[in-house]
């Protein structure tokens, strides 16, 4: 199991890093957590074609978030051996579909792919729930964002876990659905002096990690604010496990439960 953080920014523009998203590939199934803007350059960078995503998952519905969907589905109808022609498995939590079906209205054609060829599954907002795809299993938990915010956590067959908070801020059910996570990718957006609502800094990161007793913590979502600051000092404070400062196009790789960074 392989994953490439694609963006580690946020909506602020940035030569250094995109807008939020990871991408997991789990054997021949290729993942994309979130899709802000540049994330299709990302995954060429990365050596994956749009093509090649079989499944994406949104854990909310702000713009650096889901800004390239349109683009993503527009580009996926290129003609030839180019056109999307495998199935596209979206998940999100309630809501997505009235967004999805006013994203139709503004674009109409130009991003309707083939029938049969998009499948959209909405996960609820308000508790916790669960889908089951042949390489994994996948619990949700709502998130202390938005109302429509949700956190992904992917247990595989052989146990290994791998949790994505999307955006947050400190909640119960982000400890709930890491708890003793093989891998946490979570938000970090704002050094600890600057704690804004419904957003993480180092240290509060940290405490999720510490009280789900998490292997390994990849802290990610930062503002330009961040870049000035020892973050790893900070989140320190809290955690003493396995930690990682995510840059664009890092690659990790998780073999039995242990993460290792590839070149």
């Amino acid at each position: 199991m392989k994953v490439t953080i694609l963006g580690s920014g946020t909506c602020v523009p940035s030569l250094r890093r995109n807008s939020c998203s990871v991408l997991v590939e789990i054997g021949e199934a290729k993942l994309l957590f979130d899709m802000g803007a540049g994330t299709m350059r990302r995954l060429l960078e990365a050596g994956v074609t749009i093509g090649q995503i079989s499944h994406l998952f949104f854990s909310h519905l702000h713009p650096d978030h889901t800004g390239e969907l349109a683009s993503f589905l527009f580009a996926s109808k290129y003609p030839n051996e180019r056109r999307r022609r495998s199935r596209l498995r979206i998940t999100a939590a309630e809501g997505f579909m009235a967004f999805y079906e006013r994203l139709e209205k503004v674009y109409g054609q130009w991003i309707e792919l083939e029938e049969g060829i998009v499948d959209i599954f909405e996960m609820k907002s308000s508790g916790p729930d669960f889908m089951q795809f042949d390489f994994s299993n996948i619990d949700t938990l709502p998130m202390e964002h938005t109302e429509s915010s949700i956190g992904y956590r992917l247990t595989m067959p052989d146990n290994t876990s791998i949790v994505y908070t999307g955006d947050t801020d400190y909640c119960k059910n982000a400890v709930r659905l890491a708890m003793k996570a093989d891998l946490l990718i979570c938000e970090c957006s704002l050094p600890d002096e600057m704690k804004v609502p419904g957003h993480l800094t180092p240290s509060l990161a940290g405490r999720i990690a510490s009280e789900a007793q998490v292997k390994n913590l990849v802290l990610t979502h930062f503002y330009p604010e961040c870049d000035g600051v020892d973050i790893e000092a900070q989140c320190r404070k809290r955690y003493d496990g396995g930690l990682l400062c995510a840059e664009d196009l890092m690659r990790i790789e998780i073999v039995n439960g242990c993460l290792s960074l590839l070149e």
